[in-house]
């Protein structure tokens, strides 16, 4: 019994230690909570909003490994409000009335070529109903962000499926086509 005591105490000790050498996970968190604030923005295709967030040199990796810009990304929101009404994010089961999973990582320093990292990482299904075809998209998306000393995103990796995004998309000019036809 002392040593199950022993081992109990141990664990309690060692785990409310100050580490500085701890990954860090935190959910409700100022870096967390920009997050929430930037995807409303997305939402409500508020692009200057957004911008506040990101560094003027943001680097986006949107499924690729090459990287893109501010520009590339306002280019590719307002395609998505263009084509796509009542666009939302989920996560979950409906009971957990959450838009989306949100977490922040502080990891430590690692040697002097790895400084310490915040990134904090984000899993939602994006939906929209597509305003030429009708019908519903629903994809699920992990969106990570990397910030800055300044406090703003340097990196982000979107990481999703886009073909059906694209292939709604793609109706957009010929619906403007055949309107301009008629």
């Amino acid at each position: 019994m002392k040593k199950i005591i022993l081992l109990l105490l141990t664990i309690t000790l060692t785990g409310c230690a100050n580490n500085a050498d701890a990954v860090i996970v935190t959910f409700d968190d100022d870096k967390s909570n920009a997050i929430r604030a930037h995807y409303k923005n997305y939402l409500n295709n508020n692009t200057d909003g957004l911008k506040e967030l990101w560094s003027t040199d943001l680097q986006i990796y949107m499924n690729e490994t090459e990287a893109k810009g501010v520009d590339d990304i306002v280019a590719v929101i307002q395609a998505q409000h263009t084509a796509f009404d009542n666009i939302s994010m989920s996560f979950g089961d409906k009971e957990l009335e959450m838009d989306n999973w949100v977490q922040t990582i502080d990891f430590p320093a690692i040697g002097e070529n790895n400084p310490a990292t915040t990134i904090t990482q984000t899993w939602f299904t994006w939906s929209g109903t597509g305003k030429a075809s009708g019908l519903t998209v629903e994809v699920p998306a992990h969106i990570s962000f990397a910030w800055g000393e300044d406090g703003k995103i340097i990196q982000e990796w979107h990481n999703f499926d886009p073909l059906k995004m694209q292939t709604e998309i793609a109706l957009i000019p010929a619906q403007v086509k055949m309107m301009q036809i008629d």
